[in-house]
């Protein structure tokens, strides 16, 4: 049992050896801002068809869906017949860590919309699918189809206890927060880790066995970099978020507002489609199939992938890529 321990131990500091030396960066340009507003651009993809509005979550960096040249889901689209734009929500400065979530939607998100002269079909990834959702119900007529991508729905689907202990974490985390205005990096990483304890530590006792020179192990490292340049959370939305999604679960109880009015999926009347990863830890497939269940008429597709390789993962393409631009073909 210790030898086990033992070799267990050599394998992770191995693999985060190996990250650390790892020569591969980032060197993606971004494309054109078509539309700013504070620390939040809008970036245009280029192509031609039906324009595509990404909306990502706030806690992690936008370029996880322009990760690499063989690993942009928006590069991907934008050669195949539509036009993705990408709202880049930016490091919260002054202004945005006094922000709400009716702030977000109502004003940000609301805004880069009426922007465009033409409904989009919008596309919410994680936590940004409760944006888009919500962003979609106040006003129909710019938006034409709504794809909601690993996105939470019933919070307590799952594991009801673990939810709430995350919301019980709150009183700890105030003096961050007051200090701040935001709920910083290290402490989302580790409520972040506390939904897989043990996901980070087998994750680099696999990697120390590849190539370093291996598409997978250079998919990795680009992965990896992503996940430790996350962004801090406006303090208001992260006592939103933990308090009332995890806590309440005020989204699938029908308690959500924004702006004064309730967040009612069973409200929606355009094309919608639900992707439910099969194996997302971060959000499990019972929460966002309840998502799937309150919508009428919803396309339900469920890509062999996880939270992340869904969208740049190594079977990114043939999880979730391909299927995703069918269903905007047959729009």
């Amino acid at each position: 049992m210790v030898r086990e321990a033992l070799e267990q131990d050599a394998a992770l500091l191995a693999g985060i050896a190996a990250y650390r030396r790892h020569p591969w960066r980032r060197t993606l340009a971004d494309p054109p801002v078509v539309w700013s507003e504070g620390e939040t651009r809008l970036l245009d993809y280029g192509g031609t068809g039906p324009t595509l509005f990404f909306v990502p979550s706030l806690v992690n960096r936008a370029y996880i869906l322009d990760l690499a040249e063989d690993a942009s889901f928006l590069r991907f689209l934008a050669a195949r017949g539509t036009h993705p734009l990408l709202l880049d929500w930016g490091w919260p400065g002054t202004i945005e860590r006094q922000f709400t979530l009716t702030d977000y939607i109502a004003g940000r998100l609301d805004r880069a919309l009426a922007a465009l002269d033409r409904p989009v079909i919008l596309v919410g990834y994680c936590m940004g699918g409760l944006l888009a959702l919500a962003a979609a119900l106040r006003a129909p007529a710019r938006v034409r189809a709504l794809a909601l991508l690993a996105t939470p729905w019933d919070f307590h689907a799952e594991d009801a206890a673990a939810a709430r202990s995350l919301a019980t974490s709150l009183p700890i985390l105030e003096p961050l927060m007051a200090a701040t205005g935001t709920l910083p990096i290290d402490a989302l990483q580790t409520l972040f880790a506390t939904l897989d304890p043990f996901g980070v530590t087998a994750k680099y006792r696999a990697f120390a066995a590849l190539d370093p020179a291996s598409p997978r192990a250079i998919r990795f490292v680009a992965l990896e970099d992503w996940l430790n340049d996350g962004v801090p959370l406006a303090a208001p939305v992260a006592r939103e978020t933990l308090g009332g999604w995890y806590g309440e679960n005020t989204t699938a109880n029908g308690a959500w507002r924004i702006a004064g009015l309730p967040v009612n999926p069973a409200a929606l009347a355009c094309p919608t489609l639900v992707a439910t990863p099969a194996r997302d830890r971060l959000v499990p497939p019972s929460s966002a199939a309840a998502l799937a269940a309150a919508i009428p008429g919803a396309a339900l597709i469920a890509p062999n992938a996880g939270h992340i390789g869904m969208i740049a993962g190594m079977s990114a393409p043939k999880a979730l890529w391909q299927p995703f631009g069918e269903w905007v073909a047959g729009l």
